[in-house]
């Protein structure tokens, strides 16, 4: 019993941080189940029913091995008969269980045909197996025939209870803006994927005691909605909704510390936090939420589309999509596609018409109208011309990313699919948010996760390589569709739709994904860039001027922003680099915009390929996994190459709205200015504030902003702030910038260089010290992000360098002495970008791994 008495310490100790015990591993499972045998009690049948995660986890591949013995007899336990094993094996979702549950179908026990008839009628996760289904009807089998009838008849969404027509919730609301990393702090990733625990951050930073509050608010004996005025702004997190969940939602039969439900409201609700309330089956519903405050007792008609207050109506709304009850009734979106695939797949078998059960997405009509060269692209993925605004289409998705801190999630997710292989062409995993300073369950994951990647054909880079990215978007087919579980996932070439961890499984698994497909706001550049200025200005610019025309603020009461939810398309750029395009995607994100385009000509598109094609082949050579997958990307980049054309957009393209830049009207810097980067200020209006910290770094730099930002430092002896960070993206960057000596120039100021990755940028792993002033060329400035306390300005590499050299933001007379001056001359090799294909004999060099790094051992796990 000694396995008993660990668990018991194991509870103990979970108690204590107010989280229930780990889900079971492999080997405690198996503990279990010989405990089982030999002395079966309910505190061991609850065990190995409700304790061990569903799918494909190792510890599935056990649990259904051992009720397959028990339900075919070839092992009997007192407290398990043959069809309550059948029973349990059909709360595991899908994967090891399937096969075991199908042979029952053919079992002479009657009690166990039942249960395994019960058990698959409730069972989407069949994948092949549905191929088994189907030749036992055909082969007269009457259970497998009445299973293909309940699936064609879409019995496991019909059992499931509707949406109720009124919905008494108490709310805790949070005024202001809610990001994700208020929701999951960046501080608190190792602990993603254990939800339960990461779940105790929620808010810690934001609110007074919110834990212990919502469980206050929960002793009225309602359901606990989450009220903000702006929900979800920032990076896609998945984890961010797990933590509302937990505290808000329902449990899972059968599925260990995991909750689905819950209740969202908000004034504005980020469109990415939106989609991934939906595929986890929350409730998320926009509507002004002035009326509430924590406390208050609120009853939600969904489908009158009203909430009320003490019998009075204080707000009023629309269901947004029109199927989102139905997603809600499948326990999330994600169900709810596979769900219904299943159903039409049976009445395929059974030579019936389309399932009416389901509500239909409403469609637009069509304009008659061009398309934008967004519509183009996800029309292409879907099979169509064109996809209009508000159209639901399930694109096929070519290029997945799943970065290191959501990750585990993604993997988990995963398993819960019962998937052991990728559809999607191109899936790869990054590790650049934790290779800098990994704790001891980041070094674990750097050397599990890759082969749990690989074996289902996906790309794992390695600790030290740099950011995702800055690799992902130079494994990408122009004019394609992807999607990432990291918000700055926005391709240069074709289009990302960035989503959680859970929607990126679901891509990777499926090589699609859901979309309603948004309305685009167009970005018109015209003019010639001024002297001094520089591309992240032009990112800068975009709000700027969004903020003049009255289509953008800054306050949260009443917020105001075009771009939410919609597609960002830029244009009157065409001759940028695929580096430079990427400034302008990548920053998108800021602009909480669903996606992004950038119009380029072919040529800057065929130069990024072929050295992308180099730098493909050269990872085949130093052992990257899985091959065949980055050569059939070698292959597909090749083909085009061979014949290089580019969408375009339509001349008739009808748009959200259309901003004009003049490139010529801009004459000094801009800066996104603390903390919020839609609050973006001239140069002018914020020169002598002082500058405690720099940082040089992120996924919204490329190498020619570290050999900028070295001209500008070069002969200096230090730098005149406390700390100046260094941190290029990639390890290939990291290795010109040496051969060209900028790192010598780097070490002469004493700056902080770190291997190449996220950094300082997420927060994470480095921070600035508490309370300081930051110039950083990172992508966002929320509170708290790159340290307690620090105030954040936001602008160029090059404006970086002068606030190092200075200790504060310069005026512009300074920066425009300093800057063209120091790069005169140079432009030409400062902003030259790595063509691989340009290097003789290139090949990827070694690097230094974390293990190697720090000395850390690996133990098995």
């Amino acid at each position: 019993m000694a396995f008993i008495e660990e668990y018991k310490a194991h509870i103990a100790e979970r108690e204590l941080l107010g989280v229930p015990a780990l889900p079971l591993s492999a080997e405690q499972t198996a503990e279990v189940i010989e405990l089982i045998k030999s002395n079966c009690t309910e505190e061991l049948v609850d065990l190995i029913t409700n304790r061990v995660s569903p799918g494909v986890d190792d510890a599935a591949y056990v649990k259904a091995a051992f009720l397959n013995d028990v339900a075919s007899a070839k092992v009997t336990v007192s407290g398990i008969t043959p069809a309550h094993a059948v029973k349990i094996m059909g709360m595991m979702l899908g994967g090891y269980n399937v096969k075991p549950i199908i042979d029952c179908l053919t079992s002479t026990n009657s009690e166990v045909v039942e249960a395994a008839k019960e058990a698959l009628k409730h069972t989407l996760l069949v994948y092949d197996a549905f191929n088994d289904v189907e030749e036992l009807h055909k082969g007269g089998n009457a259970h497998a025939t009445e299973v293909m009838t309940s699936w064609a008849n879409a019995e496991w969404f019909t059992s499931k209870p509707a949406l109720a027509e009124e919905i008494t919730v108490t709310v805790y609301k949070v005024p202001g803006e809610t990001n994700t990393d208020d929701l999951s702090p960046a501080s608190e990733a190792f602990t993603r994927s254990d939800i339960p625990l990461h779940a105790n951050s929620m808010l810690v930073s934001k609110m007074e005691d919110p834990i212990n509050t919502i469980k206050s608010l929960k002793e009225k004996g309602h359901t606990i909605a989450y009220v903000g005025d702006v929900v979800g702004t920032g990076s896609s997190r998945k984890s961010g909704v797990n933590s509302v969940q937990w505290h808000m939602g329902e449990d899972i039969p059968g599925v260990p510390n995991k909750r689905t439900g819950g209740v969202v409201l908000g004034s504005l609700i980020a469109p990415i936090f939106f989609a991934t309330c939906e595929d986890s089956g929350a409730l998320p519903l926009e509507l002004d939420v002035s009326g509430m405050e924590t406390g208050d007792v609120v009853t939600i008609y969904p489908y009158k589309g009203e909430a009320h207050k003490d019998g009075k109506c204080i707000a009023t709304f629309k269901l947004n999509p029109n199927t989102i009850t139905d997603e809600v009734r499948a326990g999330g979106r994600i169900p709810l596609i596979i769900g219904r695939g299943l159903t039409s797949k049976a009445r395929g078998v059974l030579g019936l018409g389309a399932s009416e059960v389901f509500l239909t997405a409403e469609q637009p009509a069509d304009t008659g109208k061009g398309f934008t060269l967004a519509q183009k692209m996800v029309g292409k993925a879907s099979g169509l011309a064109g996809v209009r605004p508000g159209m639901y289409v399930e694109p096929e998705t070519s290029t997945v990313g799943s970065q290191d801190t959501t990750g585990p999630m993604t993997r988990d997710e995963i398993k819960e699919l019962a998937a052991l292989g990728f559809s999607a062409d191109f899936v790869m995993q990054s590790f650049c948010h934790t290779a800098a300073y990994p704790k001891p369950s980041d070094v674990i994951m750097h050397h599990t996760l890759p082969d749990f990647i690989a074996n289902r054909s996906g790309v794992a880079l390695r600790p030290g390589d740099g950011v995702i990215h800055s690799w992902l978007n130079r494994m990408v087919l122009p004019d394609t569709v992807g999607t990432g579980a990291d918000s700055h996932t926005r391709f240069p070439l074709g289009i990302s739709f960035p989503g959680g961890s859970g929607i990126v499984a679901f891509a990777a698994v499926t090589g699609s994904m859901p979309l309603t497909m948004p309305e685009s706001v167009l970005v018109r550049f015209s003019g010639e860039m001024q002297p001094g200025i520089t591309l992240r200005d032009l990112v800068n610019a975009i709000p700027y001027q969004a903020i003049q025309e009255g289509l953008l603020t800054v306050p949260k009461a009443g917020k105001i922003n075009i771009f939410a939810g919609r597609i960002l398309e830029i244009e009157g750029l065409p001759d940028l680099k695929a580096e430079q395009a990427f400034e302008l995607s990548d920053a998108s994100a800021e602009r909480s915009a669903a996606a992004c385009t950038v119009l380029l000509n072919n040529e800057p598109v065929i130069e990024y390929l072929k050295s992308n094609v180099v730098l493909l082949e050269s990872m085949i050579a130093d052992g990257y996994e899985d091959t065949r997958t980055i050569q059939r990307r070698v292959d597909k980049m090749k083909e085009w190459l061979a014949n290089p054309t580019l969408m375009k957009p339509d001349a008739d393209a009808e748009y959200a709205a259309v901003i004009n830049i003049d490139l010529n009207t801009i004459t000094e810097p801009i800066l996104a200015c603390p903390n919020d980067p839609d609050n973006v200020k001239l140069l002018s209006e914020v020169a002598g504030t002082k500058i405690d910290e720099v940082f040089l770094g992120s996924c919204m730099t490329n190498i020619g902003h570290y050999r900028a930002a070295g001209e500008v430092m070069r002969g200096e002896s230090a730098v005149a702030v406390e700390k100046f960070w260094i941190v290029p993206p990639t390890r290939m960057d990291e290795q010109q910038l040496i051969n060209e000596g900028y790192y010598d120039v780097f070490k002469a100021i004493e700056a902080n260089t770190e291997i190449p990755g996220c950094s300082l940028c997420m927060g994470n792993q480095a921070s600035a010290r508490v309370g300081c002033t930051v110039f950083s060329t990172s992508t966002r400035n929320f509170d708290n992000r790159l340290g307690k306390g620090t105030q954040v300005y936001l602008g160029s590499a090059e404006l970086a360098a002068v606030c190092s050299k200075l200790g504060r933001i310069p005026t512009v007379e300074e920066y425009m002495d300093i800057v063209p001056a120091k790069l005169a001359g140079k432009t030409d090799d400062v902003y030259k970008y790595l063509n691989f294909n340009e290097i003789k004999d290139y090949k990827l060099e070694a690097r230094t791994t974390a293990e190697e790094k720090y000395g850390v051992t690996i133990k098995a796990v």
